[in-house]
């Protein structure tokens, strides 16, 4: 994928901050788009509350925070909503929350009795903090644009896995979607390699616990790729493996945007069968995950910088869908 071309404008009218959570990737996105990091000071109080500055003229900027709001959630989403309040409250024209990762996405309906839908709520306080728009990428749930009453790019990691994958195989791929309600995920996947799809009938009993079912669709011979929004603790990805080898297929290979990876999640991925497990930088990787020999890390900085330039510029971001 080529990156995105120098910001030309004036930084006084362009900025991008960030928060803690994930530094590197900011910079990464700030060095594709030829511009500095915005300066702030953030520190904790010895009680754990987060203290903040923005440390830089904003008047009349338009600002981007950057935050994936992953482990610890509630620290990075209270850091968030204090930056975008500290950038209002300094009179920014407009602020953009760039979300690589959006926490809490998971309880997006009310399924039982008596339990809130987290990510609206989330999406209400970036809103009332002083939010102008949103910028997301792979959201665990579509529509979750739907919970703000502001604007959300909804960025898909898609383009810069199937570059990826499209340089390794050819012939007998199968793309696999590891449950009904990643159907369109994966069949965007298999449109772009040519390949055929099947689908994994899982019931989840538990949080975090899934049982598979049977797989949709002719596997045997085939070499699978399992197309995911996100790993947490790795134990359904692990039984979908298992399932296809099971049913006869010649390997299994996975990919997901979001390497959640927590518990016991790399422990069961190197004990797997599973031939690679490929993420992206939306959430910082630990040391134990960088030194998994069976995951492999992409960038997504070039595709969110150039989303970042197209809405500051005014142009569509349409072009970075897949």
């Amino acid at each position: 994928m080529a990156a995105p071309r120098p910001v030309r404008a004036s930084y006084n009218h362009f900025k991008v901050f960030s928060g803690t959570a994930n530094v590197p990737l900011s910079q990464e996105i700030c060095d594709s788009l030829g511009c500095p990091l915005g300066s702030a000071m953030i520190r904790r109080f010895a009680d754990g509350e987060t203290h903040l500055q923005i440390e830089e003229n904003v008047r009349g900027a338009d600002v981007f925070v950057v935050q994936p709001t992953c482990t610890p959630v509630d620290h990075n989403i209270m850091e968030l909503l204090l930056m975008i309040d500290a950038l209002k409250r300094a009179s920014a024209e407009r602020i953009t929350a760039v979300l690589p990762y959006y926490g809490y996405a998971r309880q997006d309906r009310k399924d039982k009795p008596r339990m809130p839908i987290s990510a609206k709520l989330v999406a209400s306080l970036l809103e009332r903090a002083g939010a102008s728009r949103i910028l997301a990428l792979d959201l665990h749930a579509a529509q979750i644009q739907g919970f703000f009453d502001i604007p959300v790019d909804h960025l898909f990691a898609a383009p810069v896995m199937v570059e990826y994958f499209e340089s390794r195989w050819t012939g007998n791929l199968t793309i696999v979607s590891p449950d009904a309600g990643g159907v369109e995920r994966a069949r965007a996947f298999a449109k772009r390699l040519n390949a055929p799809l099947a689908i994994i009938d899982k019931r989840r009993t538990e949080v975090n616990i899934a049982e598979v079912m049977n797989i949709i669709g002719d596997v045997r011979g085939q070499y699978c790729l399992i197309v995911d929004d996100l790993v947490d603790t790795a134990g359904t990805l692990v039984k979908g493996v298992e399932a296809l080898l099971t049913q006869g297929a010649a390997g299994v290979s996975a990919c997901a945007t979001h390497a959640v990876l927590s518990g016991p999640a790399v422990e069961r991925v190197e004990a797997s069968p599973l031939a690679e497990l490929v993420v992206t930088n939306s959430i910082p990787l630990n040391p134990r995950v960088a030194a998994c020999g069976k995951i492999r890390t992409l960038s997504v900085a070039p595709l969110l910088g150039r989303a970042i330039q197209s809405i500051h510029e005014g142009g569509s971001v349409s072009t970075l869908f897949i």
